[in-house]
């Protein structure tokens, strides 16, 4: 099933707040000219609030927050490290779609 066809909860919360972190580890990564470090911490800060009241497993809350808190930062390293966590914890839970584009933002963090 597509997650664009899953009932509400589940998989389609994963999938948006994977796209919600995916969002700010994108927008990090891009250049630092983009955003300053104080608009980083507010988005992440941000992030973690909504990951709080989302309904996900935790493990994946988990990974999700710590990626979320690596965008502050601007060591690409432990961003990667923080994504292959999230898609080691949502691999199960993800359609392949997601699962390549969450391996195509890994990609493109170190690059």
């Amino acid at each position: 099933m597509s997650i664009g066809r899953a009932p509400l909860g589940g998989p389609r919360e994963i999938a948006l707040a994977c796209f919600l972190v995916g969002r700010l580890v994108r927008d990090a990564a891009q250049s630092d000219d983009l955003l300053t470090a104080d608009q980083r911490r507010v988005r992440a800060q941000g992030a973690k609030q909504w990951l709080g009241s989302a309904a996900l497993p935790a493990t994946i809350r988990s990974a999700l927050v710590r990626l979320a808190e690596t965008t502050v930062g601007v060591d690409s390293n432990a961003v990667r490290a923080a994504l292959e966590s999230v898609m080691t914890v949502t691999a199960n839970q993800l359609d392949s779609g997601a699962r390549l584009e969450l391996g195509r933002l890994a990609q493109a963090v170190v690059e």
